[in-house]
């Protein structure tokens, strides 16, 4: 029997490291690499060099970064030579969905993941969101599937392009639940459930700003995990709050077990995430059971199912950290909850079995 071509498209490829695609690429490559001969798109700037496969997956390796403008014609490219060779492409994001009225003439089994909303995000100026809403737009009419990873993305393709999307969210079961080591409890002065955790893209619409000001005000530490240097505002913020003691500013931790240890040990964990639909690192803490205190927007209440802690400001959030702090919130219960959702749907082996039904429809 045959199998049926993917091409897997808008990535920095792999392998992947920990973020929400680089997650979701390891899983559909590594369980679905026996029905489906898959193509893995990889930037130049992300691959190991003389790797060709992995995951038994082949790897496209092209010397075009995934990010930033080059993300287009990498994008691009990508789709081109995929669509000859290929029987479906799976796209994730919409940065080069303007190449799509053509590549819909060469393939037309097109499967698109728009993400979240991206032209809502803060560091794009007037003339790159409309064009990522023009791609957005691109995306949806010529792709023949689509996958909404929220139910607020599904709604917003349905109202605004009348168009059906599937409900495909992340998992998060890949995460371990590690004990706290005397030797990490001492390098960073912290102790079992007795410090706030937060790992993300330094990035304005993360609400990273809100979050150490909110802090400093407190006494309890707080380990921030993010790619700071990657922008001037994440570098501006280092500079400016690395030199309050509660602080804990790290870069990115890319080993697994490191990152598991200080996430799953922490007393809260926050996120302040604004845009977007389901996020990965959202997920992830609600597969470790911990109280997650979050950003209140809709997307973030309709991935908690409202079972979380909520703040729309600084004042909110440093309020729920003071009675985090003098123990006044029912952790126990929230953690029970969250973690009861993440397993019921956010694990692994039901996402991918909901991306194989939409491959084996076309």
């Amino acid at each position: 029997m045959i199998k049926k071509r993917i091409a897997i498209i808008g990535t920095n490829g792999l392998p992947g490291k920990y973020g929400g695609w680089d997650q979701l690429l390891n899983h559909l490559t590594a369980n679905l690499n026996k029905q489906y001969e898959i193509t893995v798109y990889t930037s130049k700037f992300n691959a190991v060099p003389g790797l060709k496969e992995y995951n038994n997956s082949k790897l496209r390796v092209l010397p075009l970064k995934a990010n930033g403008l080059q993300s287009i014609f990498y994008d691009g490219l990508s789709m081109f030579e995929g669509s000859f060779k290929n029987d479906i492409l799976l796209i994730l994001g919409t940065s080069g969905c303007i190449f799509l009225p053509i590549i819909r003439l060469i393939n037309k089994n097109i499967i698109l993941n728009p993400d979240g909303a991206e032209w809502k995000r803060g560091k794009w100026n007037y003339f790159i969101k409309l064009f990522l809403k023009f791609s957005e737009y691109l995306g949806i009419k010529f792709s023949k599937f689509i996958i909404s990873d929220n139910l607020i993305i599904q709604k917003h393709i349905l109202d605004k392009y009348n168009k059906h999307s599937y409900l495909i969210e992340y998992g998060g079961d890949q995460v371990i639940k590690k004990k706290l080591s005397l030797l990490t409890s001492k390098k960073y002065s912290i102790e079992l459930k007795r410090y706030a955790f937060k790992v993300c893209r330094i990035e304005p619409e993360n609400n990273i700003d809100l979050i150490l000001n909110a802090f400093i005000k407190v006494d309890l530490k707080l380990i921030l995990i993010g790619n700071w240097n990657n922008s001037n505002y994440g570098i501006k913020l280092k500079n400016d709050y690395q030199k309050f003691t509660n602080l804990i500013l790290l870069d990115p931790i890319y080993e697994q077990e490191i990152l598991d240890e200080l996430r799953s040990n922490c007393g809260i964990y926050i996120h302040g995430h604004t845009v977007g639909g389901t996020n990965p690192s959202l997920v992830e803490a609600m597969s470790l059971g911990l109280c997650c205190v979050v950003y209140d927007v809709d997307y973030n209440r309709v991935t908690t199912e409202d079972k979380a802690i909520y703040f729309k400001n600084e004042n909110e959030l440093i309020n729920i950290i003071k009675k985090f702090e003098i123990n006044q919130l029912d952790l126990l219960s929230i953690e029970n909850d969250l973690f009861q959702i993440a397993r019921s749907k956010y694990r692994w082996d039901l996402i991918i079995s909901k991306y194989n039904e939409v491959f084996k429809s076309i």
